[in-house]
């Protein structure tokens, strides 16, 4: 009996609790790591007709227009894959002759039947499998999962009779071994390598086949798929553009449903790749691919899953939350202009997932690339449950299906979790009565949810700058569509929308299955003074063509939006954001702030304050400022609405237009400015560059971690300026450890009564990187790299006149000439990826050992005349002039390999900025005297062989020493409010409902209703545990153990006294 009694309680405990006790010990871990990258291949060169040609037909065309163009020394690269059987409508072509080569490209572009000659890219990913011990404590833990299939509930649809049958799914990876045990239907495997192999020799290809499809042991998730096997990449994980082009076109021509595509990166600007990915959309391929392991970094978000028209997967782990790993949003194809799109679309399980090992048996991986072929299973179990749908099946349905399926995660934001968790069963039920529909991701604004992050993080008032909501627009209905009327704009008068003004842009055609719409919102005068929330809807119709239809189909959608309003804060709480000036990769080589990070070479996450600067974002709202984010130039905003303008790491150049502006805005206006830069110096940037033996490319940087050439010309009417000496180190100021990745110092600095200059010991990182001596022999020099500053009228003309170093315009004697010494020092590089090689030291007069005396050092004749001014100060001056804080060094801000925050010295900065007033630390550590000498040196110059105009916004792309026009300011048409009563709108949502069975018309789709019907029921009354119900249920299960234990001594002891006689 007592036997009976205590197994009762052990099932019933963990039973109830469902955990078990970890005690301390080392648990391993298996972490996929992918590094993914791109890089040009010299002389070749993709060239997309319009149309698709035969080989003969392809050639024939193309060597007219060579002939017409002047070119004979060219030669098509044969491709030996399946698609040669099959029309193209591309070539590879080989130029032999280097010189003009931008030329003849141009004039080939002009035949008609050429659609664009781009580049041909090499693509490397390397997958990084580390084997990590880690010590874990005792803790309790939900028992883990024998299998995803059963988490996600397709066994369900398994017993049902539905595992995939009947629908064509395409692994584009590293191949699969012939029979390989786990997998039942291989109906295809090709290769498109130059490697003569169709198995697999990495295991990656055939772990995502398993997750998709495995039958034995580790079960995926529609084990009767016909699996189509593309190998696209060798064995040493390396692709290019073209393999990747004829794989596509084959997938075309053989009807693939699903595609699963495992990898990604940065370069949404390969154009081929991408334009080819839009076509295999147009043809109802439906695209999963992964959204990116860069996480929990904001804005990195790799291609081809940042796309409209693909369904991007993120991954979370078994604790229902989106895991570290997984690259958050948004988009950053939009910026500086505009605003990114919600991405990723969805997410599922992708940490520690067991999949097919490339010989038989299982492994588990970690990674979006892991979670990436659960979406693509669940697609494909999905619709083979509803085949008499499948005509109804393309890219946005299918989207649809899921977004509207998935279940949100209570804990994380949009751009962290996109609609939410896939959930298989609620999507097939949605699948069964799906009809086609056009729907907006996000589907409404609400920044009262905290899901709704960034617009829930701080509120709007009246002359703050607009926010933007960019809504994807999915056609389900067509593959293509067309916005019909200009959208309309519907204040709430209940809800006070008339305080809001609204304008929309729009794309004007939907393709393929959708389309974009882009919402800016401010606030009105008649909202000067309100407080709380403001409502109204825009109204669209788009026209759409179906396939299988005589007539346009005219759908009208809405799109709520809910925005909190404040009255405006005071002027020293407004800071203003330049975004306009930051530049990113794609499309030029933009290096890495921090120079150590030699495996990270460009700087691609967008130095947005809602993507890498997301937690400097967090911190400054917390502290109580408003922030607005610039897009446009300096001319486009007004000073006296803001306390501070904060310029973080640009490397863009600045209009002289824009240099005059913020010159009399600080000296007339009061604005005070906040730059933090980053390194400069040519001769690195020359050493920086680097060789791929593979591609035959050399990659220079267009800029240093910061544009400092540009930088010092925004601050010489203030007499400060940064040098070309890189700075790197620890240090303390009081009590606060810092950190300088690699910074700039103060080259000159201006004086007056209570300006402060503060110093620290670093090292000569420049020195480091050309000379590469020993680190033990290397001595730590005393550098300025703070500087905060009261700026003077009184001074200001007289300092212009006999400062006259730093040239005010952009011409070419402000450019470094070339020296071909340094232009062919650098080394080669044996691998692929845009690894930086620091090679053998070669310095010019640009690169020199800081020497302790590069501070303002000018001829003697100049620097009596600023010995003279400086006696005029020696007593504060009462002016309305703005303050100028500059600082070394900007990694201390970003998120990217932050070593050590300077959250806190922001913080005393802005504080001075905004209010004059100086923290004791800082004016304990001011050293200006020590700072100001008065010898001669030189400001840093312009590489003479970047390529900055190239893809620059202020440079001539076609003159690299003349600046263009000043761009114009966005004028923003505001919609005219048609106002409504909320009471008067009936907004539907496209969340599950119940299935209505008469509106299925198939005998077993209608069976399959019913029976989802009854789980999808029993799910949703079985209440979903959170972290406080774990904590609840886990101390009832110990309550009622401890209970039936004390029934059992009880009754034990009873026994025995009676046995006793007692």
């Amino acid at each position: 009996m007592l036997l009976l009694l205590t197994r009762i309680i052990v099932f019933y405990a963990l039973f109830t609790s469902n955990i078990y006790w970890k005690t301390s010990g080392l648990a391993c871990f298996q972490v996929e790591e992918v590094k993914f990258d791109s890089t040009i291949v010299e002389n070749e060169y993709i060239v997309q007709y319009r149309h698709y040609y035969m080989p003969a037909t392809r050639w024939k065309y193309l060597n007219a227009a060579f002939r017409r163009a002047n070119v004979s020394q060219f030669h098509i690269v044969e491709r030996k894959n399946f698609a040669g059987y099959y029309p193209s409508d591309f070539d590879l072509i080989q130029l032999e002759c280097e010189d003009n080569t931008a030329t003849h490209i141009s004039q080939l572009e002009l035949h008609p039947l050429i659609k664009r000659i781009s580049p041909q890219r090499s693509v490397e990913r390397i997958l990084n499998y580390n084997h990590t011990r880690q010590y874990v404590g005792r803790h309790l833990l939900r028992a883990l999962p024998g299998q995803i299939t059963h988490m996600l509930q397709a066994n369900i649809l398994w017993g049902m009779g539905i595992t995939g049958a009947g629908v064509k799914v395409a692994v584009f990876d590293t191949g699969l071994a012939k029979a390989h045990p786990h997998f039942r239907r291989v109906k295809e495997r090709t290769n498109w390598t130059n490697e003569k192999s169709l198995d697999d020799g990495v295991s990656h290809g055939t772990f995502v086949a398993g997750v998709i499809a495995s039958a034995k042991e580790c079960l995926g998730l529609a084990p009767d798929v016909e699996l189509h096997i593309y190998r696209v990449f060798t064995n040493s994980q390396v692709s290019y553009t073209s393999w990747f082009l004829d794989a596509f076109n084959y997938a075309i021509f053989k009807k693939i449903k699903v595609l699963n595509l495992s990898i990604g990166g940065p370069d949404f600007l390969d154009h081929p790749f991408v334009d080819k990915v839009l076509e295999l959309s147009a043809n109802k391929v439906i695209m999963i691919s992964a959204i990116g392991n860069d996480g929990p970094l904001y804005g990195t978000l790799n291609n081809p899953g940042d796309q409209s028209d693909v369904i991007g997967v993120g991954g979370i782990n078994f604790e229902q939350k989106v895991a570290k790993f997984s690259s958050r949003g948004m988009t950053t194809w939009e910026l500086p202009w505009g605003y990114g799109r919600l991405k990723p679309d969805i997410v599922t399980f992708g940490s520690q997932v067991k999949g097919s090992n490339v010989h038989g048996g299982c492994r588990s991986l970690s990674g979006t690339s892991v979670a990436s072929p659960v979406v693509a299973g669940a697609v494909a179990l999905i619709a083979s449950g509803a085949l008499s749908k499948m005509n109804l099946l393309n890219p946005s349905s299918m989207k649809q299906i899921l977004i509207e399926g998935a279940e949100r995660l209570p804990d994380n934001n949009m751009f962290e979790q996109g609609h939410g968790k896939l959930d298989i069963l609620k999507s097939m039920q949605l699948l069964l009565t799906y009809e086609p529909r056009i729907t907006l991701s996000p589907e409404y604004l609400d920044a009262t949810e905290s899901y709704m992050w960034p617009y829930s993080s701080q509120p709007i008032f009246f002359g703050s700058m607009p926010i933007i909501v960019n809504v994807t627009i999915l056609n389900g209905i067509a593959v293509t569509g067309e916005i019909k009327d200009a959208p309309k704009w519907h204040p709430y008068t209940d809800k006070h929308g008339d305080i809001l003004n609204v304008a929309v842009s729009y794309s004007p055609s939907l393709w393929p299955w959708s389309g974009w719409m882009s919402v800016h919102i401010v606030v009105n005068e008649k909202g000067a003074d309100f407080k709380g929330a403001a409502e109204g809807h825009i109204s669209l119709e788009i026209d759409c063509l179906p396939e299988q239809s005589e007539g346009k189909v005219v759908s009208k959608i809405n799109f709520p939006l809910k925005v909190v309003v404040i009255p405006k804060p005071p002027r020293n709480k407004r800071i203003l954001w330049d975004q306009y000036h930051s530049l990113k990769y794609p499309p030029g080589y933009i290096p890495r702030d921090n120079l150590k990070i030699k495996s990270d070479p460009l700087d691609w996450r967008a130095d947005h304050l809602h993507t890498n600067f997301r937690d400097l974002y967090t911190h400054l709202r917390n502290a109580g400022y408003y922030i607005d984010i610039l897009r446009m130039p300096y001319t486009c905003f007004n000073a006296s609405e803001y306390g501070t303008l904060l310029i973080v790491d640009t490397e863009e150049e600045f209009f002289d237009a824009e240099i005059k502006k913020i010159e009399n805005d600080v000296y007339n206006e009061g604005l005070s400015i906040v730059v933090f830069a980053d390194w400069y110096n040519t001769t690195v940037m020359k050493k920086i560059k680097f060789f791929d033996e593979n591609t035959r490319q050399w990659w220079i940087p267009d800029t240093g971690g910061a544009n400092i050439p540009a930088l010092n010309e925004l601050l010489q009417p203030y007499g400060i300026a940064f040098s070309d000496f890189i700075a790197e180190g620890f240090f303390t100021l009081g009590d606060h450890s810092m950190y300088i990745a690699s910074g700039t110092t103060l080259a000159k600095i201006p004086r007056s009564a209570g300006d402060i200059v503060i110093g620290a010991e670093l090292h000569d990182q420049g020195f480091e990187i050309l000379e590469n001596p020993n680190v033990a022999d290397i001595k730590k020099v005393f550098i300025p790299i703070l500087g905060l500053f009261q700026t003077q009228n009184e001074l200001r003309k007289q300092y212009l006149a006999v400062n006259v170093q730093t040239p005010t315009s952009y011409e070419e004697n402000n450019v470094e000439q070339p020296n071909i010494e340094t232009e062919i020092s650098a080394e080669r590089n044996p691998i692929i990826n845009k690894r930086i090689l620091l090679g053998v030291s070669v310095i010019d007069k640009h690169s020199r050992r800081f020497n302790g005396n590069i501070i303002n050092k000018l001829p003697e004749k100049k620097s009596k005349n600023i010995k003279e001014m400086l006696q005029t100060l020696s007593m504060p001056i009462p002016n309305t002039s703005g303050r100028i804080a500059v600082f070394s060094d900007s990694n201390c801000l970003d998120s990217i390999h932050l070593e050590k925050a300077c959250f806190w010295l922001l913080d005393a900065i802005l504080e001075y900025t905004m209010t004059s007033y100086k923290s004791e630390l800082l004016q304990k550590l001011n050293r200006i005297n020590e700072f100001y000498t008065n010898t001669e040196d030189t400001l840093p110059l312009r590489l003479y062989s970047s390529n900055l105009h190239l893809h620059s916004k202020v440079i001539d792309s076609n003159n690299k020493f003349h600046k263009r026009d000043t761009e114009m300011c966005e004028n923003l048409s505001w919609l005219t409010p048609q106002s409504i009563s909320s009471a008067e709108v009936k907004l539907s949502t496209t969340r599950l409902k119940q299935i209505d069975l008469n509106l299925l018309k198939a005998s077993k789709d209608h069976k399959v209703a019913e029976l989802i019907n009854s789980h999808v029921e029993a799910k949703q009354n079985a209440l979903p545990l959170n972290s406080e119900d774990d904590e609840r249920t886990i101390k009832l299960s110990l309550i009622f153990i401890m209970l039936l234990t004390s029934i059992v001594l009880i009754f034990f002891i009873k026994c025995f006294r009676r046995k006793r006689g007692i």
